[in-house]
């Protein structure tokens, strides 16, 4: 039996197997991201890092404000090793918690708003969280009321904490009491855990995905350097920064290269306007809406932003047309599209100088191995199609969980995407469709299995498919085909799926009801014809 607060990944070991050649090699900065906030700090202190809606913070009050947070969190018993959970949307405040948590030697798990009673529960629950920052209520939802539902089922939950509340568990208490406290920095090892993210998998459980100090940290400065991003240039950040795209580049990025960070707590397209043009913003990373979005709102203004040099696009499938449509809209940007996930974040990091290649292709492979194979793992010959499998210096340490990281990993630390693509001989990745039975709605993935184990708990429901169905706006939208066993309407079963406490983006936009469903000889669900179906529809 575990015990209370043991970590659920302490099987793994530091390096893990297959990151036992880039822990031998120069790939890795050992610095944390503490080491380069302090020295960055001290270069140059009133630099404004961070923006949000109601202020800014320089590096000098990044720093201070952070070591407060740390003395704050370890008076109240909280130790190198564990696990400190925040679910708060684009506000500077994320960027102190997350550097606290790096001075108290503390795993963050960082969770998207989106997310509700039934998916946060099992976040915290799976990584024995021993505390959580929640934002204390955002666009009309009351976090901290949530937080109250779900702790009795959580005993490794000693603390709650408010952000943007009051009283004594409220951050702004917490800094004012850290101030007064003496504290000691821990040793931190830079390849131990210090990231656990949870994804979507076909399982319909969410899986933790693990990353040490030096992973994404890679990522952020080759990518910087891939788009030419330079120290002291602002950008846009839009995506949850409890996302990996918003994480890294949002919250990590101006720490580790010298960069400002706009956040946007939410997305408006004419107000990304004004914030560009206000902060002279170069470029950003975010899900197509907000590009197809961005781009229709500079040309009905008239405003071409002539400061935005890049627009990275991913998440959602990008429209054939969409690159060069919105490059027209620009003076000097350039979209492109990229290809990760929060196991491989940015295999790909687009063709910002090639107009073509961007649009067409998920991107030139960076920093990674990328193996194209088939059903047997036999490595394909270029342009033909099969599963993408990725290896380098940015990838997962693992997963917490010992058998899914066996799953998902080759014998020679390849990642198993579950994504299908093709490689040119240049290097360039497409990818043209999925094994995995993931929904990506405007960037965020939606288990199907997920929402089929909730609508089969409905006493009128025999059995359910739930698919992608194309989305004008977001890319894909959900729909489930549903066989029933009395009469229910698409109103009776939504009300039911939102009663379950699942995020509304899981909620079916569209129900299918039918009296099978059509099968392989084995009896499998043919979810690739119902997904021709449902778009024959809607299309």
């Amino acid at each position: 039996m575990t015990a209370p607060n043991s970590a659920p990944w302490a099987w793994l070991p530091i390096p893990a197997p297959h990151q036992q050649a880039f822990a031998q090699s120069d790939a890795w900065d050992r610095r944390t991201l503490a080491d380069q906030a302090i020295e960055r700090a001290a270069a140059d202190p009133d630099f404004i890092a961070f923006t949000d809606g109601q202020g800014t913070l320089t590096r000098a009050e990044l720093v201070a404000d952070a070591q407060a947070l740390a003395a704050a969190l370890h008076q109240r018993g909280l130790r190198p090793g564990d696990v400190l959970a925040f679910q708060v949307p684009n506000w500077r405040e994320a960027a102190v918690i997350n550097l606290a948590a790096v001075f108290a030697g503390l795993i963050v798990n960082p969770i998207v708003p989106i997310y509700r009673d039934h998916e946060v529960a099992q976040m915290l629950g799976d990584c024995r969280a021993k505390a959580v920052f929640v934002a204390h209520t955002f666009r009309k939802f009351d976090y901290a009321a949530m937080a109250a539902r779900i702790r009795p089922a959580l005993p490794d939950l000693a603390h709650v904490f408010t952000v943007r509340g009051d009283g004594a568990n409220d951050y702004t208490a917490l800094l004012a009491d850290g101030r007064d406290l003496p504290f000691n920095r821990p040793q931190v090892d830079p390849l131990g855990v210090k990231l656990v993210l949870y994804t979507s998998g076909t399982t319909g459980r969410p899986k933790g995905v693990l990353h040490s100090h030096v992973t994404l940290q890679r990522i952020v400065r080759t990518s910087a350097t891939h788009w030419g991003l330079r120290e002291g240039e602002g950008t846009l950040m839009p995506s949850p920064v409890t996302h990996v795209s918003g994480y890294a580049n949002g919250l990590e990025a101006p720490l580790i290269c010298g960069t400002a960070s706009v956040l946007m707590e939410s997305w408006d397209a004419n107000a990304a306007l004004t914030l560009i043009d206000q902060h002279q913003l170069v470029g950003t990373v975010a899900a197509t809406p907000f590009l197809v979005e961005l781009a229709a709102a500079a040309r009905a203004a008239g405003n071409r932003l002539p400061s935005f040099r890049f627009f990275a696009c991913g998440g959602a499938a990008v429209p054939a047309d969409l690159i060069p449509t919105a490059r027209a809209a620009f003076a000097n940007c350039q979209p492109f599209r990229v290809f990760g996930a929060s196991e491989v974040p940015l295999v790909t990091f687009g063709y910002p100088g090639d107009p073509a290649l961007a649009a067409t292709t998920d991107g030139a492979v960076i920093d990674y191995e990328v193996r194209i194979v088939d059903a047997e793992d036999t490595p394909l010959p270029p342009g033909t199609e099969g599963e993408v499998l990725a290896r380098g210096p940015a990838m997962l340490m693992a997963y917490a969980n010992e058998a899914q990281t066996a799953e998902a990993l080759t014998a020679d630390g390849f990642f198993r995407t579950g994504d299908l693509g093709t490689l040119s001989p240049q290097g360039g990745l497409t990818i043209t469709g999925r094994k995995k039975d993931l929904i990506i709605r405007g960037g965020e993935n939606i288990s199907a299995r997920e929402i089929e184990d909730v609508l089969e708990t409905h006493p009128l429901v025999r059995e359910s498919a739930v698919v992608a169905m194309p989305h004008e706006r977001l890319g894909e939208g959900v729909c489930a085909f549903v066989i029933l066993m009395g009469e229910a309407d698409a109103a009776t079963l939504t009300a039911h799926v939102a009663a379950s406490g699942l995020a509304r983006q899981k909620i079916p936009e569209r129900f299918e009801i039918v009296d099978d469903f059509p099968r392989t000889a084995s009896g499998k669900v043919r979810k690739d014809w119902l997904r021709a179906d449902v778009k024959a529809k809607v299309v």
